[in-house]
């Protein structure tokens, strides 16, 4: 393995930020979702239940170019946020949004499921007891979808870290600006002698991978013990 270059360093810091962006600002949509598709019946529920695997299914590159056509500095909505200074193509901000749709499907769904395995008696005990709909969201559901919630941050997490088509599409890969880990890694095996880089690049990637296992399971635990749901 060769040793990792001020290059590679940005690129890994890049990468962090990308998926901790992408994680922290999907996850109250998706727990908005999730709830949504938990308790909901309402037309369209289907619908809506496959728009949000659709990114699990179509290939990132066509994901990342319906992004560039949308929100790309001519399409529809990106020129109307280019004129109030937001800008999404070719930035970093562009590819933590890429990763943010890759990886809300795999955010959803574990939290879903926690919802859904929460006794719904709980929930009226407490609406006979005269508590509002946001007090029981916050003091009954949130703290026992709490482990889905956690599971659906560290799949959200290592989803966007490592995302590679939609980011590449969308947000290219400019050194220093929108070159994360995956793109690092995928330059690296297709310059001569680049092995030995790819191969310390994708060590680091699996070290970032396995501590953030090691922080969800710990969290989880937490979470479980008597009390700490709180």
């Amino acid at each position: 393995m060769s040793p990792l270059t001020p290059d590679d360093l940005a690129a890994v810091a890049l990468s962090l930020k990308v998926a901790a962006a992408a994680m922290l600002f999907s996850m109250p949509v998706a727990f908005g979702v999730a709830l949504l598709l938990a308790r909901g019946r309402f037309p369209g529920r289907s619908l809506l239940d496959a728009l949000v695997h659709l990114p699990l299914v179509l290939p990132p590159v066509a994901t990342g170019y319906a992004l560039l056509i949308l929100l790309g500095r001519n399409g529809p909505l990106g020129a109307f946020l280019a004129k109030i200074g937001i800008v999404f193509a070719f930035d970093w901000t562009g590819a933590a949004l890429a990763a943010a749709v890759m990886a809300f499907p795999l955010m959803v769904r574990p939290i879903r499921l926690a919802i859904e395995a929460i006794d719904p008696e709980v929930d009226e005990v407490a609406m006979t007891l005269g508590a509002r709909p946001l007090i029981r969201l916050l003091r009954i559901t949130l703290p026992l979808a709490g482990p889905g919630l956690i599971a659906g941050a560290v799949l959200g997490f290592a989803k966007a870290l490592g995302e590679f088509g939609a980011t590449i599409t969308f947000a290219a890969a400019i050194p220093g600006e929108t070159l994360t880990l995956p793109t690092a890694i995928y330059q690296a095996v297709q310059q001569p002698g680049g092995e030995s880089r790819a191969l310390t690049l994708c060590v680091v990637a699996t070290i970032i991978a396995v501590l953030a296992v090691i922080a969800s399971n710990a969290l989880g635990r937490a979470v479980e013990r008597p009390g700490g749901r709180g």
